[in-house]
């Protein structure tokens, strides 16, 4: 497992089609697997497709989507979708609290995906970018109590497109 003190980031670029989805499923949980991340890598997977998913389904243009994973100083993980629309996510602050209803309409068929990240990470929120913005969660390392919001983001990954 990476050593916390010593910062540890990839980055992804993803389609901005529905295809990014899966491929995000499937780089967010081979990267923790390989390194040994001790995280519930099913929510790591879960949250990151919702993230991917409304960047996709929300935001338009065929720039491509980018996905970073970041070991954060307490040893947990912060996960950021960067796209190129300006505008916050709905629901969403960039503290991650939620902007409205606590509950989606139980007869909507979409409007969980950032309940569920509120809900399952320690942390969540968004920030603008030069780019766009960026949405992002925290997981905490597996075995230690979820930390609770925070007042941002770790520490923001480098911002610019990821190059092609």
């Amino acid at each position: 497992m990476p050593d916390p003190s010593h910062a540890a980031t990839w980055r992804f670029a993803l389609p901005h089609t529905t295809a990014a989805v899966p491929l995000a499923r499937a780089l967010i949980r081979n990267t923790l697997a390989d390194i040994g991340a001790p995280v519930d890598g099913d929510t790591a997977e879960l949250l990151t497709a919702e993230l991917v998913a409304n960047a996709v389904r929300h935001t338009d243009g065929d720039e491509p989507i980018e996905l970073v994973v970041e070991l954060v100083p307490t040893g947990g993980w912060q996960v950021e979708v960067h796209d190129q629309d300006p505008n916050p996510p709905g629901g969403l602050d960039s503290l991650g609290r939620p902007e409205g209803p606590k509950r989606p309409d139980g007869l909507a068929e979409g409007g969980r995906g950032l309940l569920l990240i509120r809900t399952l990470s320690a942390a969540a929120g968004y920030r603008p970018t030069p780019y766009g913005k960026a949405v992002w969660f925290v997981l905490p390392p597996t075995g230690g109590p979820a930390e609770g919001p925070t007042e941002g983001p770790a520490e923001p990954a480098a911002e610019g497109p990821t190059e092609r």
